[in-house]
């Protein structure tokens, strides 16, 4: 895996972590919202802050309630590219039910990362993850890794690719209380 890392000129002014600049495409993709301030959940999100891959500001996991559906990927990641289309087809679904957020995981191609979302439709807002901060508290060995947030800030982790619509749309039950 180290040489999936990021180089230098992948990252925005040299800082660990920071989002890619100037990114083509980039501003084609849902913009990261602000976020309310929220002290830390027992086993809840990791208190992580991750740059948005478009536009708008860093967000800070520890801030995120559910329901929400966080989904760690990359483009170089061929299962991603297998369950892309269920989460796209979540999104459209449960807008205005659930939350999504996706997780570009040590990706060393910003821009192929972007087309890979742009491509898949996956509309809704993406931060980097080039430093591999969630893979502790996220037990990621690899992508894909799909993460389900309860209103609560609690966590629970799906490891691998997801395999059909009906999959997903069950995760999304059992683990939020969401009927889709």
């Amino acid at each position: 895996m180290a040489g999936c890392g990021p180089t230098a000129s992948t990252t925005g002014a040299g800082t660990p972590g920071a989002a890619p600049t100037a990114v083509p495409g980039a501003d084609k993709l849902v913009a990261c919202p602000p976020t309310e301030s929220r002290p830390p959940v027992s086993n809840g999100l990791p208190d992580i802050t991750l740059p948005c891959l478009g536009g708008g500001p860093d967000i800070r996991l520890a801030d995120l309630r559910g329901p929400l559906v966080i989904n760690v990927w990359a483009q170089w990641c061929g299962p991603c590219r297998d369950e892309a289309p269920y989460l796209a087809a979540l999104q459209k679904k449960a807008a205005g039910k659930i939350q999504m957020l996706g997780i570009d995981y040590i990706d060393p191609q910003p821009a192929q990362a972007v087309q890979f979302a742009l491509k898949h439709e996956l509309n809704y807002p993406h931060v980097v993850d080039s430093e591999k901060l969630v893979r502790k508290p996220f037990t990621v060995g690899g992508p894909p890794v799909t993460v389900f947030v309860d209103k609560d800030g609690k966590f629970t982790v799906h490891h691998g690719v997801l395999t059909s619509q009906e999959q997903l749309d069950q995760l999304v039950k059992d683990k939020l209380g969401v009927a889709l």
